[in-house]
């Protein structure tokens, strides 16, 4: 049988799956020769004459060519040098750099990660918090202002959204994060009475936000019913807002449903295992409720277990096995 290689999907949930040459060839029919010279000849415009310099509207740039998400007007800024700037691109996975020789002097050039097309050079001379200057040529992107409908290429590919808390979000987020087929894992606080609520906050146990994961998945590699009994496997859904020594409605066991379809999947699981008394005859105390706004918790929260190399949960390879998603 012939092996179908797997999409690549960034963290976002884009496909950055490198197009083919044929592929590009097809896209780059449709630019004008400005941006075919600066996209496939690694050209650069002119200092001060692109379009896109002086855009202040919100909105975000895409890939001229192949129309993927790079730069967010949020990270734009003024460096006075003649081309559009930015501290840091939307997602990592969407660029690619390669040392480049411009005019004899060693350069770092920016490519589309998925079109490879030329987008521009970095430098090391931004602001804060990167320190970083993404230098872009105006005719390499495609600004889309917000509210705007993205171009179809832009669109992302459909991938699946799930929000689990079940006690300390460090081990939730680092034990989905081992499953083939779970793009990304993000600590945060959800279904709470407040926004955009902190870490002291909320563990204060006064804003009701539970510690949720927010997971975000490929569905051709796992299922929302895989992801929902993974979940039951990595804590102990009998203990009412507590998990071991974490004791407060922040830590209670819940499934926060996008929709009929989760709420139908969680509930049938749910149903199995009280069923068949998997835990010893102790009734399951999982909430099954709609999801509210979910807050992306501190950057010190998310992957913890990496940073600190300190996992919460020590059943994650039985759990695997148990949900039908090992590697």
């Amino acid at each position: 049988m012939m092996h179908v290689a797997r999409p690549k999907i960034s963290k976002s949930g884009y496909d950055v799956t490198p197009l083919t040459a044929e592929q590009v060839g097809d896209l780059a029919t449709k630019l004008t020769a400005e941006q075919y010279r600066v996209t496939q000849r690694a050209g650069t415009e002119p200092a001060f004459c692109g379009n896109l310099l002086d855009n202040h509207r919100n909105g975000i740039y895409t890939c001229v060519v192949c129309g993927l998400p790079l730069f967010s007007s949020a990270n734009k800024f003024e460096s006075g040098t003649g081309w559009p700037s930015f501290f840091k691109p939307t997602d990592r996975k969407h660029i690619t750099t390669h040392e480049d020789v411009l005019f004899g002097i060693p350069e770092t050039e920016i490519r589309c990660a998925r079109c490879g097309a030329h987008l521009g050079h970095v430098f090391a001379d931004g602001p804060r918090p990167t320190g970083l200057r993404y230098c872009l040529n105006s005719a390499a992107l495609r600004f889309v202002e917000a509210g705007q409908p993205a171009p179809a290429e832009e669109k992302s590919p459909t991938v699946g959204i799930g929000y689990f808390a079940g006690g300390c979000f460090w081990g939730v987020e680092h034990a989905f994060e081992l499953i083939p087929g779970v793009v990304d894992a993000v600590s945060g606080y959800q279904n709470g009475r407040t926004s955009n609520p902190t870490y002291l906050q909320v563990s204060s146990d006064t804003t009701g936000h539970a510690e949720t994961v927010k997971v975000v998945y490929d569905p051709t590699q796992v299922s929302y019913e895989q992801l929902v009994r993974f979940f039951f496997a990595i804590h102990d859904p009998t203990s009412l807002n507590a998990q071991g020594s974490d004791v407060g409605t922040q830590y209670r066991s819940a499934i926060f449903v996008r929709d009929d379809a989760q709420k139908a999947v969680a509930e049938k699981v749910i149903r199995e295992l009280t069923e068949r008394n998997a835990f010893g005859g102790r009734p399951i105390v999982t909430a099954v409720e709609p999801a509210g706004p979910f807050w992306p918790a501190e950057e010190f929260h998310q992957d913890y277990a990496a940073k600190t190399g300190v996992a919460c949960y020590a059943n994650v390879a039985a759990a695997l096995e148990a949900a039908g998603a090992g590697r």
